[in-house]
């Protein structure tokens, strides 16, 4: 029989434990799989959520979105300009945003979606290693097993849509599907409040995605960028 999660007992609970779960998370090098067998609650998204600003102070989608949406014009007036110009990265961005162009329907989410997976192209990075398409069509499961840490779009067909909005998005870590949302960007924040809660490391090919979206996006800088991070936050508040 299907119970209720008591929510309130579980904030509490959560709270109640934080610093032995830390200690646990830190020092003892567990898989993940067993770090959420021990605490479930990690799982849910109001406990990943409250796990995250436990540990930086900071309300994670609020003060996110918050930053994503202001910025979101402008990071797609720089990745169209650079679009619009010749060589590799000019070329995927290209195609990124002419699929984007052919969308029926563009709302908030599709928006914040392009520019999240415009990115890591932008800043010269490959995200193949980190993000993955399951066309429900064509395979029973996913290729996913030597993904540490990711995302995979999960669909029922193989359409343009998928890129921008598919069905849902998984939270890949250590080769397994852990949680999904209803968005890409849903998606994307929670896998940065698992990072935390997990103490994972960022996914070495996007160093500076992740760099640019800690510390631009997120507000915790620490005033030590990597060059393309500073140069395309240079860009994005500069005024044309």
């Amino acid at each position: 029989m299907k119970t209720d999660k008591n929510l309130p007992l579980i904030a509490k609970l959560m709270q109640t434990t934080f610093s032995l779960r830390r200690k646990e998370v830190i020092n003892d090098d567990l898989p993940v799989g067993e770090i959420l067998e021990r605490w479930p609650a990690l799982k849910m998204e109001s406990q990943m959520c409250a796990e995250f600003h436990r540990i930086t102070n900071i309300n994670l989608k609020n003060h996110f979105y918050a930053e994503l949406d202001r910025h979101v014009p402008r990071l797609q007036s720089l990745c169209r300009k650079k679009a619009a110009r010749t060589g590799k990265v000019s070329e995927v961005l290209d195609q990124l945003f002419n699929t984007y162009d052919l969308q029926e329907q563009v709302d908030v989410n599709v928006r914040r979606a392009a520019v999240l997976r415009a990115l890591p192209t932008y800043l010269h990075e490959d995200d193949s290693g980190f993000l993955k398409l399951w066309d429900q069509a064509l395979s029973d499961e996913p290729q996913i097993d030597n993904i540490p840490v990711g995302l995979l779009l999960i669909s029922a067909t193989s359409t343009d849509a998928a890129l921008f909005c598919p069905e849902k998005v998984a939270v890949v870590l250590e080769g397994n599907t852990v949680v999904d949302f209803p968005t890409f960007a849903d998606a994307f924040v929670m896998l940065f409040a698992l990072i935390y809660a997990l103490h994972l490391s960022y996914p070495k090919d996007l160093a500076n995605t992740f760099d640019f979206i800690q510390k631009v996006l997120r507000g915790l800088e620490d005033g030590k960028l990597k060059p393309r991070v500073l140069s395309l936050k240079n860009d994005l508040l500069s005024t044309e």
